[in-house]
């Protein structure tokens, strides 16, 4: 059948192979860009049920935008945290307060409104639900789904270690902030917003983090607690670690860690680590086939964050990444205190045991 149609429409052989040929190394550039997408975030693709996850329910969101400056965040956390912290009736929930906010900028917190703030407060303290006040709010579903997902496990109960003026240490029960900087407490580190930004090893592609720059050897921070879902090499990555918290909705990604020593002691995938534990050393590993190589220029952290609100979005094209710039400036209000207790391994941990509730 197919002869007779070349033979009707009278195309030589020739064009025909080559227009075959140009075809089948589309097909084979686009299996191996998926490919490779996917090993730059640190995970790799197997073609099975489980991974493709053909869902029979497509009605998730597919896509985040996330602006909301670190100020905005401080100062709303601090409405929600306070509320909680005190004698007030009204406890306040942060993403609640971000979600109406959103509504009434279109989701560009450049565009925050005080005003918009103080008459949301004034309703909910007038005996008013968030509910009653956003029914006819078009967005309000999207965006309080939206930045549940980013900001879930950031605030809550939890118990620190505390130590007091003896020297002893007690378990003090708290409400805050419970996630944690990447960076250990006293290291230092300097970064700008960079998500977005060309890459040009392997393929071109852009960059879907955040550049934290350190020194090597700086010890690494679990941002929440969650599953070590990757452990191990990846040409882009180098050395990296892939958590994904606890809820599911959130898969942090660090990349880049030191030559030689990369990890915390004791890490395997599968593993579930405490927000604020050691989880491994800055360094400049990556951009190479070769495992253990330096071939970053600067030495840094990559940091990621992929929001997940189905599963047919852990791999490939469908992969949602946002901008953590903010979420950094927001964090370093909390940092995790470390200290060296193994001289021979130069392995560190956590000063201050945590709890969750």
């Amino acid at each position: 059948m197919l002869l007779l149609i070349i033979k009707s429409i009278k195309i030589n052989k020739k064009i025909l192979f080559s227009i075959l040929i140009i075809f089948f190394i589309i097909i084979l550039f686009s299996f191996f860009f998926l490919i490779s997408k996917s090993f730059e975030s640190g995970k790799i693709i197997f073609w099975n049920k489980s991974t493709i996850n053909l869902s029979e329910n497509k009605d998730y969101i597919k896509w985040v935008d996330f602006k909301i400056n670190s100020d905005v965040l401080s100062k709303i956390a601090k409405l929600d945290i306070d509320s909680h912290n005190s004698n007030s009736e009204i406890k306040y929930n942060w993403v609640e307060l971000l979600s109406y906010l959103a509504c009434k900028n279109g989701g560009n917190f450049k565009n925050f409104s005080q005003n918009e703030l103080n008459k949301l407060l004034e309703q909910l303290n007038n005996g008013k639900t968030i509910k009653e006040i956003t029914k006819d709010m078009k967005y309000y579903n999207y965006y309080y789904e939206s930045y549940s997902a980013v900001l879930g496990g950031f605030i809550g109960n939890y118990s620190i270690e505390t130590e007091d003026e003896n020297g002893s240490t007690y378990f003090k029960d708290k409400y805050g902030i419970k996630a944690f900087l990447p960076i250990a407490r006293n290291y230092s580190f300097s970064h700008y917003d960079d998500f977005g930004a060309s890459r040009s090893y392997g393929f071109k592609r852009t960059h879907l983090g955040n550049d934290l720059m350190g020194n090597i050897g700086t010890p690494i921070i679990a941002v929440e607690s969650g599953t070590i879902e990757h452990l191990g090499w990846n040409q882009y990555g180098g050395w990296r670690i892939g958590i994904r918290s606890l809820d599911g909705k959130r898969y942090y990604y660090y990349a880049h860690l030191r030559k030689d020593h990369p990890y915390a002691s004791g890490l395997i995938e599968g593993n579930t680590v405490t927000a604020g534990d050691v989880i491994g050393y800055l360094g400049m590993t990556g951009y190479s086939i070769k495992e253990n190589v330096n071939n970053i220029n600067v030495p840094h952290l990559h940091f990621g964050m992929q929001l997940i609100f189905d599963e047919s979005q852990v791999e490939g094209n469908n992969e949602i990444w946002i901008d953590v710039y903010d979420i950094i400036e927001f964090l370093k209000q909390n940092r995790s205190s470390v200290f060296m207790n193994n001289k021979e391994t130069k392995d560190f941990v956590r000063k201050y045991n945590f709890k969750e509730f």
